[in-house]
């Protein structure tokens, strides 16, 4: 795996946090709205643009077809990189927000 130490995008972040189980595109697209509330919206091209640089890092890889009324849809799965990276920037997320917590003062 390659080490990276820069913080992965919201999209990134939240297709990896989808991909513990296998799931196909439009499945992802449904977890990560699910997952952000809402907040997050994948459009096919953002989705499909970041599933082919997540293969490419070996993050993720195809875990076979499903079927359905549609035909053959490819699933995919997180490998144990991706599940290295997606743990190390839940680190970092929380890092920052611990130390928002001791700077920030809320009322």
């Amino acid at each position: 795996m390659k080490n990276t130490n820069t913080a992965l995008t919201e999209a990134i972040y939240y297709i990896l946090l989808a991909l513990q189980e296998p799931l196909h595109g439009y499945g992802i697209m449904q977890k990560t709205s699910m997952l952000s509330s809402g907040r997050l919206s994948l459009s096919a091209g953002t989705l499909y643009g970041a599933i082919s640089n997540l293969l490419d890092k070996g993050w993720i890889a195809p875990c076979g077809e499903s079927s359905d009324s549609e035909g053959r849809k490819k699933m995919y799965l997180n490998t144990e990189a991706g599940n290295q990276v997606l743990r190390a920037e839940f680190e970092r997320l929380e890092e920052l927000v611990d130390n928002g917590k001791k700077y920030i003062k809320t009322k």
